[in-house]
């Protein structure tokens, strides 16, 4: 049986922490953030935990991620 394709786009956006989570980059973030306030920019730094109901999904997308 042949090996089993992860999601390309998934395996670029998708981590796993130390601990075995799943993370993702938040939304938000990419341009126009000089027209966003400095607060609401704030909320959107940093690495974000994958939720309990996507992890199905994204166990479908990569099979091999280990989450």
């Amino acid at each position: 049986m042949p090996k089993m394709k992860s999601h390309k786009t998934a395996q670029k956006r998708i981590g796993v922490t130390g601990s075995g989570k799943a993370i993702r980059v938040r939304s938000w973030r990419g341009h126009h953030l000089e027209l966003k306030s400095s607060r609401r920019t704030r909320r959107y730094a940093g690495k974000s935990l994958v939720t309990k109901q996507s992890l199905k999904q994204l166990r479908r997308l990569l099979p091999y991620l280990g989450v």
